[in-house]
């Protein structure tokens, strides 16, 4: 169960020399008065442990090669009102650490690990909290240069570290990732053969949660958008209560969290079971743009080329729809085309929504390489504005998948929720 986790520490430590490396979850928040938001670790935490209690702290000493952590005792009577934990011996045991020790030995252990080592690794600016805490285990390695004792002489954010590490999942990540995909798309299933105009939004919403705790993904990847026609031209429109009209389309976003790893899947469909003639012209060059993103998520590609390729078949689009006058390089060139596409192709999935990793490194834009994962996400979003077609406003499409590069080209994971005009309309019809 703990080998991938005990993997990724072992892979950091190898980065981090005789140096130690620190690293705290994230903690309780309060949502109001003695009510607390649903516990959520740490991203960078959830991927070198496993563990998923609060109040814990990770260590890694790079000079014994050791993972040590820090975290709540047993307490049969906490237990009692807030459920199980592990406690150190079973944390120990569960998640393969080398070490671990109660919360109250912090104060006493740490700075003995802190002292006479190069470099120390932590999450600088992160947390204030736990700023606050580092610095004091080093003022207490500075209490004791008289017996000889130095503090880390170097630090470095551990985050970048991580980071660059997140970037390319391993086997174990890409197994709950596609996971995560398949509940996501069937929720967005459901909510298409659940939909009928004269509904509101967030019944919609209440589908596609259905099916994500159904299926054992608790909470979602992000807060869900479901919007009915001129909504969808709201980028992050999240109300979610507005009643469904005939003739309009939903565009819905959303995606679910499986044991800490995010589905996003983005999918618009007609409320009424059929697109229109505008609607249909409009969803066909997003579609189009979105497989030609998708064509060129490949090993060896660079960062940008998904985004060039999908916005050509954008630009190309706006100007055959009359949208927009000219050419579609010159559409391309002038920026005019970001009237009604304002957002680029996609992101990088994993624990995060939006996953960590730089997108240049060394001032060179990146290339995909296998195990990365990212979204195909291009859209159109037209709202009523001088010399825009009548019949287009309001129309807001976007389509979006999760993708793995894989070793000789991709596999998009998100692909069980249809697309396609006559796959959209069929299973609409109850096909």
């Amino acid at each position: 169960m703990h080998q991938p986790h005990a993997e990724r520490r072992k892979r950091l430590l190898a980065q981090i020399g005789d140096g130690v490396a620190l690293l705290s979850t994230a903690p309780v928040a309060v949502r109001n008065a003695d009510n607390h938001y649903p516990y959520r670790a740490d991203s960078h935490f959830l991927y070198l442990t496993g563990f998923e209690e609060p109040e814990a702290v990770l260590l890694l000493d790079g000079r014994s090669g050791h993972s040590v952590l820090f975290c709540r005792d047993r307490n049969p009577e906490m237990e009692i009102w807030d459920g199980f934990r592990y406690g150190p011996d079973g944390a120990k045991e569960m998640f393969g650490f080398d070490e671990s020790y109660p919360l109250s030995e912090m104060a006493e252990r740490v700075p003995d690990l802190l002292a006479d080592r190069s470099q120390l690794w932590w999450p600088l600016g992160h947390d204030e909290a736990f700023d606050r805490r580092v610095n004091r285990w080093l003022d207490a390695v500075r209490g004791r240069s008289r017996a000889g004792a130095r503090p880390p002489a170097h630090y470095g954010d551990l985050r970048a570290l991580l980071d660059e590490m997140r970037m390319v999942k391993d086997e174990a990540e890409i197994a709950l990732l596609r996971r995560a995909g398949e509940i996501s798309a069937a929720g967005h299933v459901q909510a298409m053969r659940t939909a009928r105009p004269g509904m509101r939004e967030y019944q919609l919403e209440a589908e596609l949660l259905h099916v994500f705790v159904g299926h054992g993904a608790r909470q979602p990847a992000y807060e869900s958008i479901v919007a009915a026609g001129a909504n969808a031209c709201t980028l992050h429109y999240v109300a979610n209560n507005a009643r469904i009209n005939d003739g309009e389309l939903l565009l819905i976003d959303a995606g679910c969290e499986y044991r800490g790893y995010a589905g996003d899947i983005t999918r618009t469909f007609p409320a009424n079971g059929r697109f229109s003639g505008p609607q249909r012209d409009v969803y066909e060059i997003v579609l189009a743009a979105q497989q030609a993103g998708i064509d060129a998520v490949k090993p060896g590609a660079v960062w940008h080329a998904p985004s060039d390729a999908a916005l050509e078949v954008l630009a190309q689009g706006m100007v055959d729809l009359g949208l927009l006058a000219g050419s579609a390089d010159g559409v391309i060139e002038s920026g005019a085309y970001r009237q009604f596409y304002m957002h680029g192709i996609g992101h990088l999935i994993g624990l995060d929504v939006h996953d960590v990793g730089q997108r240049k490194h060394d001032g060179q834009w990146r290339r995909y390489q296998p195990g990365m994962c990212t979204t195909i996400e291009p859209g159109l979003y037209i709202r009523p504005a001088p010399g825009v077609p009548e019949a287009f406003h309001g129309i807001g499409v976007r389509i979006e998948d999760n993708v793995l590069v894989t070793a000789d080209g991709n596999e998009v994971y998100t692909a069980a929720a249809p697309k396609t005009v006559a796959g959209i309309e069929a299973l609409m019809r109850g096909e």
